[in-house]
């Protein structure tokens, strides 16, 4: 029986441009922090993204563009997330527990949450953001503010704040267009010239009713900063494949092969894992991992990438001989592989089983290398829930 390959759907809605399938230009950094391939210079985390869709963001579900608040307003020039004064009381509470484990006394603590909770006036924002014209182009200024004597000022200084505010300013005006029109240029409606990034700057609303919503500008006391985490497989073939990244363990940049070994140590699957991965992006899908444990697979595949197309193919990794005998991944019944065909059908998407073949004389030392994977081979096995009235409909067309 040949499987009937379906094309892939295309999301109703689309607010980014497809840049290139790989960041084919370029060299970035990354760090091997707990297990974890983290990616923290802010312009390598948005080529490595935008440019094939590499790695997710640490308090994002996927790109990496977290924000104090989702809402944003222009307010006398300036362009600002908006939070209700008890969320920013809690980040005021975040704040002082941040300059206590620093060694700052209580006294110097209240001191410091006193002057950051004070309304800033629009004169003052202005001369800490410094050379931010109304194009949106930095200048030479940068405010921050100064530490109180002793202790260590608990929010970044403005510079840490710019790509992402911009990025924010762009992605919020693409959402605010509920019935975009296709032959419009997406950014369009976002007027640059009357609006004016103010990082580091917030506008808190009162939450009493007795306020009636009054809006002050005050000091962002405390910022998160988002890193992209890649997953093994996405960091090794963005080395090895591509060359275009190096990791590094305690400052030190690790080589292929001992990258190999370490992820191999990490996870003891990892050889079968990476060819996969290797297998399905030399075809031209996007394979995402964090995507497919919400299925009960282990990768999701993605035409262009997550934006653009809903996923095709829920794909489980199997490790198999020449013979396709051998210690399952994952092992199957009967009715635990009916189920996960169920609910891949449920969600519009297609089953594929991926079958990464080792040869019988294939051994443990070869393994400790990448050069195997030239000896590995995969089959891929598209499995179709058979309901017996279309089989009877059939035959009776027939």
């Amino acid at each position: 029986m040949q499987a009937e390959f379906r094309a892939p759907r295309k999301r109703p809605r689309v607010y980014e441009q497809y840049e290139a399938p790989l960041p084919a230009s370029g060299h970035f950094r990354a760090d091997l922090i707990n297990q974890h391939v983290l990616v923290c210079d802010p312009d390598h985390i948005q080529k490595i993204h935008n440019q094939g869709f590499f790695g997710k963001g640490v308090l994002s579900r996927a790109r990496p563009d977290h924000s104090l608040s989702d809402q944003w307003e222009q307010h006398e020039g300036l362009f600002l997330p908006i939070i209700p004064e008890s969320r920013y009381d809690e980040l005021l509470r975040w704040a002082g527990s941040v300059l206590s484990a620093q060694g700052l006394d209580e006294k110097g603590v209240n001191q410091t949450l006193l002057r950051l909770s004070q309304p800033v006036e629009m004169e003052a924002v202005r001369r800490a953001v410094g050379g931010w014209g109304v194009n949106g182009h930095r200048g030479t200024g940068g405010g921050v503010e100064p530490a109180p004597e002793g202790g260590a000022s608990p929010y970044v200084t403005t510079d840490h704040l710019t790509s992402e505010v911009e990025l924010e300013h762009e992605r919020n005006c693409r959402l605010d267009q509920q019935d975009p029109n296709p032959d419009q240029d997406p950014d369009s409606s976002c007027d640059p010239e009357g609006l004016v990034p103010g990082p580091g700057f917030v506008l808190v609303v009162s939450d009493s009713a007795a306020g009636g919503g009054v809006r002050q500008v005050r000091r962002t006391p405390f910022s998160l900063t988002e890193y992209l985490q890649l997953s093994l497989e996405e960091a090794f073939f963005l080395v090895y494949s591509l060359g275009c990244l190096s990791v590094y363990l305690q400052q030190e940049p690790l080589s292929v092969i001992q990258l190999w070994r370490r992820f191999r140590s990490l996870r003891p699957d990892f050889v079968s894992s990476y060819a996969a991965y290797h297998h399905c992006r030399s075809r031209g899908w996007v394979p995402k991992e964090g995507s497919g444990a919400k299925y009960g697979v282990d990768l999701m595949l993605y035409r262009k990438g997550p934006p653009f197309y809903h996923a095709s193919y829920s794909v489980v990794v199997e490790r198999v001989d020449g013979v396709f005998r051998g210690s399952a991944l994952r092992p199957f019944s009967w009715r635990s592989l009916a189920a996960l065909s169920r609910i891949t059908a449920n969600v519009s998407k297609e089953l594929m089983l991926c079958f990464i073949i080792y040869p019988a004389d294939l051994s443990e030392a070869e393994l400790d290398s990448p050069v195997c994977l030239s000896r590995l081979k995969v089959q891929e096995i598209i499995v179709n829930r058979w309901v017996s009235s279309r089989e009877r409909a059939e035959q009776d067309d027939i």
